[in-house]
């Protein structure tokens, strides 16, 4: 049982000054300002901490990550390893969302479903998607339906549109994923939702604006990401935001410009961020490329960069604290249908970020257990790096 004292709260939305009291996993209680004070004595395992000229903001999601690892493009030597525990505590993230990408075949939907239990037994919270790039879609039971309603951790399905990757499906052919992707959501009272990547060729989101505005599928279930990729998808991303969609910008992706300077940009046009996310797509294998167009080497797609976005919308923009932690908190949660997670409000998952003044991330919370304090690492999980 933990009680933080004095702490500025954005839960996301900004409620002054707090004391937050978490037990067993979840918020027990929040006093306001105003309110009586949270005062408990004699408690055994009590552990109150004064979070004076702090604030508290709920944990990170990260809806889009390889967290069993990517690439392999280049080759088999290009494939990335797995996550570990402790890169995403140090940057915030205490839930994710696992993906494939490209291949769905050297990387299995077992392996991540393994990879998310891993996760959950160090201490976070792990969900992921079914399928990869390719059409029609890999799954672990017999159907994108099937694996919503009985395989616990799947939220939703991915596909890639716009890539000479893809498989590039036809309206039809996404019409009937969606349909199983919405029935089984419904019955599994999941998010539910159609996950996209979106590559750079020209046609972009077109096909995605053809099943909402032709065929009236339900815009919640898109989930387009990477739409910071060229100018021209984050142009088709404030059309789409316009419908009544969400989208994602990836910050450890291509991008035409730093995510955080394209959504101040949008938000000065009068675009509401809170339909906007930030995702790592970390650990996706990238090449690196000489003046000549020549691959030389290997890396990992950085998964810190929401953290470093965020605290840049925070420190140089003036846009509101509680839209700049929604790209990572509310917005995703909504996204991916997390109902626990993205608030620090009563019965909801005690996940949460702790800064300092100058926005820099201090202390992380999951599940009610402090995993990181002062900047200090308190687990290294299961297998410690040497």
């Amino acid at each position: 049982m933990k009680l933080f004292k004095n702490v500025n709260l954005y839960a996301p939305t900004s409620l002054g000054k707090a004391d937050v009291l978490m037990a067993s996993g979840r918020i027990a209680a929040v006093s306001l300002s105003g309110d009586a004070p949270i005062e408990l004595r004699g408690i055994a395992g009590l552990e109150t901490i004064d979070c004076q000229g702090m604030s508290m903001a709920p944990g990170f999601i990260d809806q889009h990550i390889h967290i069993t690892g990517a690439g392999g493009k280049y080759g088999y030597g290009s494939m990335t390893p797995e996550v570990h525990v402790t890169d995403l505590i140090r940057c915030g993230t205490t839930s994710v969302v696992g993906l494939l990408g490209t291949d769905g075949t050297a990387r299995s939907l077992n392996s991540l479903y393994a990879k998310c239990a891993a996760l959950e037994a160090e201490g976070l919270s792990a969900w992921m998607l079914s399928s990869y790039f390719g059409f029609p879609p890999k799954t672990i039971t017999s159907s994108v339906h099937d694996d919503l309603l009985f395989i616990d951790r799947v939220v939703g399905c991915k596909i890639a549109l716009a890539d000479v990757r893809s498989s590039y499906p036809t309206a039809n052919q996404l019409l009937a994923l969606l349909r199983e992707i919405q029935v089984g959501g419904m019955i599994s009272s999941k998010g539910g939702v159609l996950h996209i990547h979106l590559g750079a060729l020209p046609e972009g989101m077109d096909m995605l604006f053809e099943l909402v505005e032709r065929y009236h599928v339900d815009i919640k279930r898109l989930s387009p990401t990477h739409v910071g990729r060229t100018a021209h998808l984050f142009e088709q991303a404030q059309r789409f935001v316009k419908l009544g969609g969400m989208v994602d910008l990836s910050t450890g992706g291509t991008q035409f410009r730093p995510p955080w300077e394209a959504l101040a940009q949008a938000h000065e046009a009068g675009e509401d961020l809170r339909n906007y996310t930030l995702s790592s797509d970390g650990n996706a294998g990238i090449g690196i490329l000489d003046a000549e167009g020549q691959l030389t080497g290997f890396k990992k797609a950085p998964i810190d960069l929401n953290l470093w976005n965020v605290q840049q919308i925070l420190r140089e923009t003036d846009i509101p604290a509680e839209l700049a932690l929604g790209l990572v908190t509310s917005g995703p949660a909504r996204t991916m249908g997390l109902k626990r997670k993205g608030s620090l409000t009563l019965g909801m998952d005690a996940d949460a970020c702790i800064f300092d003044h100058q926005w820099n991330l201090s202390g992380v919370v999951s599940r009610g257990e402090i995993m990181m304090w002062d900047g200090d690492l308190r687990t290294e999980g299961n297998f410690p790096r040497a």
